[in-house]
């Protein structure tokens, strides 16, 4: 099972996707700062998680929401906890 997942930077305001088999191992090396990419927009919080069957079911939906199309799909559907708008 291999998962897509959405993390949410409150402090920063910015959003990161990525894919993996494990999601908690995966969180905490982006808020210990092993990632080279989030480390500076620690702390992170998980937002949103799809499952899928297959490598390249997950990377397929990981490269969609890193797209233009995804990110205006994020915008309208994908909300971070506690937010008004």
């Amino acid at each position: 099972m291999f998962f897509v997942y959405v993390l949410y930077s409150s402090k920063f305001e910015r959003y990161y996707v990525g894919f993996t088999k494990d999601i908690a191992r995966r969180l905490k090396e982006h808020n210990t700062g092993k990632t080279t990419s989030t480390k500076p927009f620690v702390p992170w919080k998980l937002i949103r998680k799809e499952s899928f069957e297959t490598l390249a079911e997950a990377r397929k939906r990981e490269k969609y929401l890193k797209s233009a199309a995804g990110r205006r799909w994020r915008k309208l559907h994908i909300r971070p906890r506690g937010a008004t708008e």
